[in-house]
């Protein structure tokens, strides 16, 4: 039987690895570190090998994820510091990939600006500072501290009736960026992540991912260019919302009770994998297992790529630099 349909679906390599190692082994070729400061978790997950790549389900790389809990309450001053976290840790992906300070940018916004919880990339590409247009009509009309930065919204295939992949593909081929950073809405299996989380990877990204689709990757391997995936979870699936809502009761009710098993039956016993089986087995045949995303999304997407985009503007242009991160995020 292929188990793959029932999967939990997470877009994070931080939830992959929390769910590789539920039992508590260490897993060959995945090396993981955190740290919190002021409220901001930093999280690095490296994958250097196969097998650490078939366990957790995904490519070899350096991920880093930035959790803030706390994103949700609007906060503008914990906005602005997420921001140069954000900014920070790219500068030390572009580093890592020896991009220097006039190499060519090029900002893809992946998704479909017309639905909401899928509209980040778009948004993102329209706060970024794109430059590449002066450098190529007054090149000597430009100050010092700028790079050469564009940025297209390709739009999703159902629109265009064009593969994103192609799409991005030919641009690329035109404009021979030396860089290329792909910005994409993600799913995650935790309802704590939606919407307080950004990962950085160096792995590049697959268009459409993040609710189960299949299409060409935005990768080094595709566009022979280096490629940076920037992601925020979105959305969440109905299935994993049931499977959770099971967890935090069997928490509240073994708080209350030693005798879980009367209360939950067989649902006691089972392991969380086995349990969101059985839930995708009651909801799928009936059409049930939607994708699920808060209320609030439409302003939370907007602080987020305002956050995004005012991060990638200190980390690429020198001029605007860290100290100015707060007078690019309102």
């Amino acid at each position: 039987m292929d188990l793959s349909a029932y999967a939990i679906r997470t877009d994070l390599a931080l939830e992959a690895h929390d769910m590789a190692s539920n039992s508590g082994q260490t897993i060959p070729g995945v090396h993981m570190s955190s740290e919190t400061h002021e409220g901001i978790t930093i999280s690095t997950t490296d994958i250097t090998s196969k097998e650490g790549s078939l366990a957790l389900g995904k490519l070899p790389g350096h991920y880093i994820t930035i959790e803030v809990p706390q994103l949700r309450k609007k906060d503008s001053v914990l906005q602005d510091r997420v921001a140069a976290v954000f900014a920070k840790e790219f500068e030390s992906f572009m580093a890592k990939l020896q991009i220097g300070s006039m190499s060519k940018v090029l900002i893809v916004g992946l998704g479909n600006w017309n639905v909401t919880p899928d509209a980040l990339g778009p948004l993102v590409v329209e706060n970024v500072m794109v430059t590449r247009h002066y450098f190529e009509l007054m090149p000597g009309e430009v100050s010092p501290g700028y790079r050469p930065v564009s940025a297209i919204a390709p739009g999703v295939l159902g629109t265009t009736g064009i593969e994103t992949g192609e799409i991005i593909q030919g641009i690329v081929e035109k404009s021979k960026p030396d860089l290329v950073i792909a910005i994409d809405a993600l799913a995650s299996r935790s309802l704590e992540r939606v919407n307080t989380t950004i990962q950085i990877a160096d792995t590049g990204i697959h268009p459409g991912s993040g609710i189960g689709n299949k299409r060409k990757g935005l990768t080094l391997d595709t566009l022979g260019v280096p490629v940076i995936a920037v992601g925020v979870p979105t959305v969440v699936f109905a299935s994993t919302i049931v499977n959770n809502a099971f967890e935090l009761m069997h928490k509240h009710f073994q708080q209350q009770t030693a005798h879980t098993g009367e209360i939950l039956g067989m649902l006691d016993q089972m392991k969380e994998d086995e349990r969101l089986l059985l839930v995708k087995e009651v909801l799928s045949p009936l059409g049930h297992d939607l994708l699920v995303t808060p209320k609030e999304i439409d302003e939370f997407i907007e602080d987020i790529a305002n956050i995004i985009a005012s991060g990638l503007n200190a980390a690429l242009h020198e001029v605007v630099g860290m100290n100015n991160v707060a007078a690019y995020t309102h």
